[in-house]
């Protein structure tokens, strides 16, 4: 049984992490378009450059919960045969003990360098514009995939999407694309769909099985359901 797990920042909020959107259209009290946009670093670097550092120094601060732990034993269970895609761009499902992991939006501890596209892990800030350890450039920026940038691995995810057997949304809105289409991709090949989800999402497809309420309650009963062999059919 092939099964691929797509989380978004509903999965990290209990564990502490901002969720993206606030009233407003704001992040962390900041415009959207003035820290997750090109031209917002380009009209504002350092100031951008301080956000991302707070954010993973915040991060740092937080720990993996329920949610997170039940879908890396899952995965010690499934092996290759499990995927989990994420649109968070902190590193809780790694520290929770996955492995099998995209990134799709990139990760706040790492850096990528715009003079000769390396992605080193990064912890520190990067407002003093270190050096990159690849080419020695001062050109760093954070590497998360903003508004009009091409997220990562989208092949890779695309065909673990139309080969899976379940596709699971844990935690996002279903409003943001690529992400947002997966569910109707996978279903359009004949994969389950499964929600675990605070509220409804506005995903364009039903659901076969959509479960609301807190990931770390609904996360931990699927992932014990899928063991047993109760959600597979």
């Amino acid at each position: 049984m092939r099964i691929v797990v797509l989380t978004g920042a509903g999965i990290s909020a209990e564990s502490g992490v901002a969720t993206f959107r606030g009233a407003g259209g704001l992040w962390e009290g900041h415009r959207v378009e003035d820290v997750a946009t090109p031209e917002g670093f380009e009209r504002d670097p350092a100031m951008v450059q301080r956000f991302y550092d707070a954010r993973r120094r915040a991060v740092a601060s937080v720990h993996p919960n329920a949610a997170h732990r039940a879908l890396a034993r899952l995965e010690d269970a499934l092996g290759d045969e499990l995927l989990i895609v994420t649109q968070n761009v902190d590193d809780l499902h790694e520290r929770a003990g996955s492995i099998r992991l995209v990134h799709m939006h990139g990760e706040l501890r790492r850096a990528l360098c715009t003079a000769c596209d390396a992605r080193p892990a990064w912890s520190r800030d990067l407002v003093d514009l270190p050096p990159c350890p690849v080419c020695g450039e001062r050109m760093l920026r954070p590497d998360v995939v903003w508004f009009g940038e091409m997220p990562y691995e989208l092949d890779r995810i695309e065909q673990a999407v139309v080969a899976c057997d379940v596709f699971v949304s844990i935690g996002t809105s279903g409003a943001v694309y690529p992400a947002a289409g997966y569910a109707a991709l996978a279903s359009a090949f004949g994969a389950r769909l499964v929600e675990l989800n605070l509220e409804p999402s506005d995903a364009v497809v039903p659901f076969d099985d959509a479960r609301t309420g807190p990931a770390t309650t609904l996360v931990p009963t699927w992932v014990d359901e899928v063991l047993a062999g109760a959600g597979a059919d």
